[in-house]
């Protein structure tokens, strides 16, 4: 009878170590399934952030070109996809002049009125080598400008320099909430007249003169 029981007193613990080892398995699974699965979740997500991100960079260059063809409304009403209701967006020219501006339509308002003080007929903006970081709901983003001033059928003026942006993600969309744009040269290029270009037919540099013009901002 005493045997009967130290072998059911055995069997019993034999069953309880063995429930309790199952019981540390099968949390350690679900655990590396919830853990590996909250990793699959956040390495998907990144590249998707970045993609909307990189996005923004063309949706200012496309708003900048609408006020470049005279589209005021239309160029305010894409950078309202773009940025921020708060946004702060500054210019820093080469001469060391800046120009800072509150809110995307006083800075549309801004940009319009250099496009036309100048007599630009249409502008074009190309971006590139976009870098980006992502941390959570907050990103920075530098991005290389070349801009594009159609003065005349001869004449252009070029814009190179950097965006700095400081983006945000408020209600599952990314938007601009700064930008500061570091211009390092503004050039005007003109193609030479008739009577020049054949005085200058020989010349390796009769096809174009490059001209430093007064640098387009507005002071305060």
């Amino acid at each position: 009878m005493e045997k009967r029981r130290e072998n059911g007193g055995i069997v019993s613990k034999a069953i309880s170590f063995l429930l309790n080892r199952i019981t540390l398995i099968v949390l350690a699974v679900t655990l590396v399934l919830f853990v590996g699965g909250k990793f699959e979740v956040a390495s998907a997500a990144q590249p998707n952030a970045e993609l909307e991100i990189q996005k923004l960079t063309s949706c200012y260059a496309l708003g900048t070109d609408a006020i470049g063809r005279g589209n005021l409304q239309e160029g305010k009403n894409i950078y309202r996809d773009c940025f921020t209701q708060d946004a702060v967006l500054t210019a820093i020219f080469p001469d060391g002049a800046t120009q800072t501006n509150y809110g995307t339509d006083s800075w549309a308002d801004f940009v319009y009125s250099v496009f036309q003080g100048n007599g630009y007929t249409a502008t074009q903006h190309l971006m590139g080598t976009i870098n980006i970081s992502v941390q959570n709901n907050q990103a920075t983003m530098t991005s290389y400008l070349h801009a594009t001033h159609k003065r005349s059928e001869t004449s252009i003026d070029v814009a190179n320099g950097t965006y700095e942006d400081q983006v945000v993600n408020k209600n599952g969309r990314w938007k601009i909430r700064n930008r500061t744009l570091k211009l390092i040269d503004f050039l005007n290029l003109s193609s030479p007249t008739t009577a020049s270009s054949s005085t200058n037919a020989r010349s390796a540099n009769s096809s174009a003169t490059f001209i430093r013009p007064s640098i387009p901002h507005l002071k305060e």
